[in-house]
């Protein structure tokens, strides 16, 4: 078992303690979290001195596993650009914990990870939501699939249209070959269930849990049109999707508040290196948040480090972001929009040991970060040991 006491414990369930505890079972999930709890015998004992504790950082958009840190070309693994429709792919096929970001995300406060395939086709494969600690991936997964990945705009075309000279060329195209897929998908389905036995299609087989409702698709897009074309083709299908980049979204907040999708916003941080970029902001998540959208924000790692997904959260807190807001739009608001919030996001009895201790608050304080981090009521991470 594991004890954490003297600590100042923001739980992101609606309560903070000024001098709490939390306590871990040796099946690494929570048992209590409180005042004046006692250790049990046997338990090992961290002394938070005071510190800020708080869920291990949940990151909704990524590609940690995928994309390897310093490789180039051979660890390149998150886009198959042959066609544009390739739901048959999977994340847990290409990712590989060995990577060095595991390690830094993990020494950055951030335990779990929603990662997958890029955005180079209309259609690229499963997200898998995965704990960033282990050595095999089959271990760490937290949910898979956790959604399809869907693109829009710019990706698609520069990959197909200008790159290979083929559709998708426009914009009508990305959303009819999506709208193209769905309608097969929803006839071979129908098929099935007729007993009319159509010929084995892996395609349509992936994007099945899509039309019965079991995952979303994750909706990549960043221009206002495109977030708007995604919200029309998921309404039109009657399936769930998430609205990831979001860039453009503080121009149509209210429209998207009248909608109920949740946003992952981001990256945020660094240049402008394309035009859907031109309205890229830290303001976006307090707009969108204020009008009623569940805002997580994301780093698209590798694009901004997964480390630095605190840091991130801070700076949409220093554009008008209310703190609390910041604090939950890296713990619950992703593990509620990603629907895993029975295992992460908040320091809850039954739910998963993932602790950090921080060295200062790292959403204002520079230079604050992870002293220990717990994952599955583990220490896989101590600042002073290392």
């Amino acid at each position: 078992m594991l004890f954490i006491k003297n600590g100042h414990i923001k739980t992101m369930a609606g309560q903070e303690y000024a001098n709490g505890c939390v306590l871990i079972g040796d099946d690494g999930k929570i048992v209590a979290v409180g005042e004046a709890l006692e250790a049990p015998e046997g338990a090992l004992i961290i002394d938070a001195q005071g510190r800020l504790v708080t869920p291990g950082c949940v990151e909704a958009h990524c590609h940690i596993g995928l994309d390897n840190e310093a490789v180039g070309w051979e660890g390149r693994d998150y886009n198959e650009i042959v066609e544009p429709i390739t739901p048959q792919m999977r994340a847990i096929d290409s990712i590989y914990p060995q990577d060095e970001a595991f390690g830094n995300a993990i020494r950055g406060g951030v335990t779990t990870a929603c990662t997958g395939p890029g955005s180079a086709n209309v259609i690229g494969g499963t997200f898998t939501v995965i704990k960033l600690w282990g050595n095999r991936v089959d271990n760490m997964i937290v949910k898979d699939p956790i959604a399809m990945k869907c693109a829009f705009g710019e990706n698609p075309k520069r990959c197909y249209g200008q790159g290979a000279k083929k559709s998708p060329m426009t914009r009508m195209a990305v959303a009819a070959l999506l709208r193209e897929t769905l309608f097969k998908t929803r006839r071979y389905m129908e098929d099935k269930a007729a007993g009319k036995n159509p010929p084995f299609d892996m395609k349509l087989e992936a994007m099945e849990p899509v039309l019965r409702g079991e995952i979303p698709l994750k909706c990549h897009a960043h221009r206002a049109d495109d977030i708007l074309t995604a919200v029309r083709i998921a309404k039109e299908f009657g399936v769930s999707m998430t609205m990831d980049h979001c860039t453009d979204g503080e121009v149509i907040a209210d429209e998207l508040a009248k909608e109920g999708f949740p946003a992952f916003v981001g990256p945020s941080l660094g240049g402008k290196s394309k035009v859907e970029l031109q309205n890229k902001s830290f303001t976006t998540p307090a707009v969108l948040s204020k009008a009623g959208v569940k805002v997580s924000i994301i780093t698209d790692a590798p694009v901004i480090p997964l480390q630095n997904l605190p840091m991130c959260a801070g700076l949409a807190a220093n554009a008008g972001l209310p703190m609390e807001e910041a604090w939950k739009a890296i713990t619950i608001n992703p593990a509620e929009s990603l629907g895993i919030a029975d295992r992460v996001g908040s320091l809850e009895p039954g739910k998963d040991g993932d602790v950090v201790i921080w060295t200062a608050d790292p959403l204002t304080t520079i230079g604050g970060e992870a002293c220990i981090t717990v994952v599955n009521g583990k220490v896989v991470y101590s600042a002073e040991e290392a």
